[in-house]
């Protein structure tokens, strides 16, 4: 107990911070665009019940989207590599809290709107920052949230940085990583659909692995290499691919960078 005491002695007096890795979901919430073969995810969208008025005073509304419109997790069941796995109610709680790491490509996919991180450019990471935490999070960042407000920013007609295939099979079977998390719209590189050797492999390899995806995350540039703690809250949708989710980060407040330096 001593440790969830000290826990919120340090939320009480600000040495523990938490950070919103959540994108805010409205009607302008970039959704991801897939030929019309493949059909394609509902945008968010709100009807109004009542608003304080005589159809029942209360203000509430009803609303619609996709599983995968906004941040949102990806459940293991949304791919055909894990269609006999675990549906996003299926989840252990113990999961949706995990330790993270954070990679940040940003310069690299500035230069390069089709950048793919190698298994090179992990195993640098790790010799300087340590090994990536045992049952965590990777969150690769590539500043791409920057772009959120403009829908036509955020796709980029297609072209959005990524994970080469084979160093998405080795995160996804290799490591004990839990799941990817990424600032683009969904895991997978934005011309992941024509990859030779495997398309769509986050989705494929990590599905596969009964492993997450976290997409359209926000502020990693706030968190340090190593040490923070990522919160997920997926809704237990039975049956459900997957759920859109407010993603929080505990961070001490001496690791936090400022200005995204």
């Amino acid at each position: 107990m001593a440790l969830l005491t000290d826990l919120v002695a340090g939320l009480a007096a600000g040495s523990v911070e938490v950070i919103d890795l959540t994108a805010p979901l409205s009607e302008g919430t970039p959704v991801i665009r897939l030929p019309p073969s493949h059909g394609q995810p509902w945008p968010f969208e709100r009807q109004v019940i009542s608003r304080y008025d005589s159809a029942g005073e209360a203000y509430w509304n009803n609303i619609r989207l996709s599983e995968h419109t906004g941040t949102h997790f990806d459940a293991p069941v949304h791919w055909p590599s894990g269609r006999h796995l675990d549906d996003v109610s299926a989840v252990p709680p113990g999961r949706v809290v995990a330790p993270a790491a954070v990679l940040d490509c940003s310069a690299a996919a500035a230069a390069d709107h089709d950048f793919l991180l190698r298994r090179e450019d992990v195993e640098a990471w790790q010799a300087e920052h340590g090994p990536l935490p045992e049952r965590g999070w990777l969150l690769y960042r590539t500043g791409w949230d920057g772009r959120s407000g403009d829908a036509e920013q955020f796709l980029n007609g297609g072209h959005t940085p990524g994970v080469a295939p084979d160093c998405a099979r080795w995160l996804a079977q290799e490591t004990s990583l839990i799941g990817l998390g990424v600032e683009t719209v969904g895991t997978d590189a934005g011309q992941a659909m024509a990859f030779t050797e495997q398309p769509w492999p986050c989705h494929w390899y990590f599905q596969g692995a009964n492993k997450y995806g976290l997409t359209q995350l926000q502020n990693l540039k706030r968190l340090p290499p190593q040490g923070a703690v990522v919160i997920t809250g997926p809704l237990p949708i039975v049956g459900g691919s997957g759920s859109p989710a407010r993603v929080l980060a505990l961070v001490e407040r001496s690791q936090i960078k400022q200005g995204g330096e």
